[in-house]
């Protein structure tokens, strides 16, 4: 049956609508997934700059973040529906500047330039990218989710095809850079080709272009909002939306969840391109724990919705981020030698970070179905905007940290492979995305008070006021 939308009928939700949102998020992390676990080894090991410089501009740019992302979701909130809607046509007017933005960040020709021409190359492209094109059109695209449907079935749906495309795109940049980037130098280690990993970069930027497009082309957005009007009348500012912010304990507590789980599962992803290449000298094995990767998050996909309905998405992650912690404290206790070894374990790791990815994207609908029923104001830009700035905080965070750590450990290109820089480079690996995944488990129990009667009841009581 037809849903009707401001008396145009349009095609129920369905399949197409899962497979353009997967799309999407394919399309986002062909660059993010890029930068979030490439850029600090492309910088330290192709152009040469210290891996504390690299984490120095990227918490730089989070800085600028804070602006521009909650200045597109204003742009998002305050803007009519359009025939194709209010958050899609982004997705087409800003596909091919984000692609080629971080096709402009990898380029290995500039090696010989000297440190401050690198630095200043690195932070102009990497703002370009991240901080005005990347959230022009990510800002837009997760607060598609709201509009797509109002039912919380068909949003945890969506969560999880989303979760898909990004495993899907997460295995092809974490695959295919150790198959087809990588060279060994005179003495037989594993090395990144500058040349080829531009070549690389260039390819996924094609890649994120056509996905953007099919998820244009696929989805449909059912739910039409006006422009965000306060009640009273009176113009509403970035203040009013900040204070609004800082009172609602389920947007601020999944904004710290979102940000300790990407220190931890980014930090996993970039030192699996240090603990593989240097640690074990197997790149292989490093492409094979990404297909590991990708299985135990479909796993986690499978189950993820029907355990999400009948116990709770946080109640879940909860569970889930136990066992990834579980799973590193061993690791770091037999600290097998044996790659494949490792590369198991972290399949494990990977399942229980999983179950939480597969339901992420749904508990900031959530987030946002609170704040409505609290504040009387839809703002699905606005909200979707403060979580993607925590996210980025998160990746920002992670990168400044490895890069940190590394320089603690004393990791530059010379010292890449002496034992006492990789057994650093070990515990690294499996010690920060254990604290990471613990407080996350943490703040989910205890903080985010969005648990499964709460959200059943918020939908319930939003259902019967849009009905109105």
């Amino acid at each position: 049956m037809s849903q009707k939308t401001n008396s145009t009928y349009v095609r129920p939700f369905g399949l197409r609508d899962k497979l353009g949102y997967l799309f999407g998020d394919f399309a986002n992390d062909f660059t993010f997934l890029l930068s979030s676990s490439w850029l600090l080894k492309f910088y330290t090991d192709v152009m040469g700059l210290d891996a504390y410089v690299v984490g120095i501009v990227m918490a730089v740019a989070r800085i600028i973040d804070a602006f521009t992302d909650v200045t597109m979701g204003r742009i998002c909130d305050k803007s009519k529906t359009t025939p194709a809607g209010k958050f899609k046509p982004w997705l087409r007017r800003m596909c091919g500047p984000v692609a080629i933005s971080s096709f402009l960040i990898y380029q290995s020709a500039f090696a010989d330039w000297s440190e401050p021409a690198k630095i200043a190359w690195l932070t102009v492209t990497y703002i370009l990218w991240g901080s005005i094109f990347y959230t022009s059109v990510n800002i837009p695209y997760g607060s598609m989710a709201s509009a797509i449907s109002p039912e919380a079935g068909d949003r945890q749906s969506l969560s999880t095809f989303r979760s898909i495309g990004g495993v899907l795109a997460g295995v092809i940049v974490g695959a295919g850079i150790p198959l087809f980037a990588f060279t060994n130098d005179a003495a037989g280690n594993p090395i990144l080709d500058g040349g080829k990993f531009t070549i690389v970069a260039g390819i996924f930027s094609i890649g994120a272009v056509i996905c953007y497009l099919l998820c244009y082309y696929l989805t449909t957005e059912r739910v039409k909002t006006d422009p965000v009007v306060r009640e009273d009348g009176k113009k509403d500012t970035f203040i009013d939306l900040f204070k609004r912010a800082f009172k609602n304990r389920s947007l601020i507590s999944i904004i710290a969840a979102s940000i300790v789980m990407l220190l931890a599962q980014l930090t996993m992803q970039q030192m699996a391109n240090y603990v593989y290449p240097n640690f074990y000298r197997n790149t292989t094995a490093q492409s094979a724990s990404t297909i590991f990767m990708m299985g135990g998050m479909f796993i986690a996909g499978a189950f993820a919705k029907p355990l999400a309905a009948k116990f709770g998405k946080a109640e879940v992650a909860v569970f889930s981020n136990i066992l990834a912690v579980v799973v590193n404290i061993i690791l770091f206790i037999i600290r097998p030698a044996n790659a494949w070894v490792y590369a198991g374990f972290q399949f494990i790791s990977w399942l229980g970070l999983g179950m939480f990815t597969m339901v992420s994207w749904a508990l900031i609908t959530d987030v946002i179905d609170d704040m409505e029923v609290k504040n009387g104001i839809r703002e699905d830009g606005s909200v979707y905007a403060l979580y993607s700035w925590a996210r980025k905080l998160g990746q920002a965070a992670s990168s400044s940290l490895t890069g940190v750590l590394l320089s603690i450990i004393g990791y530059t290109e010379a010292t890449a492979f002496e034992p006492v820089v990789t057994e650093g480079i070990f515990n690294i690996s499996v010690i920060v995305p254990a604290i990471g995944f613990a407080l996350l488990a943490l703040i989910l129990w205890f903080w985010y008070p969005l648990h499964k009667k709460t959200v059943d009841a918020n939908i319930a009581f939003l259902k019967e006021k849009h009905s109105e």
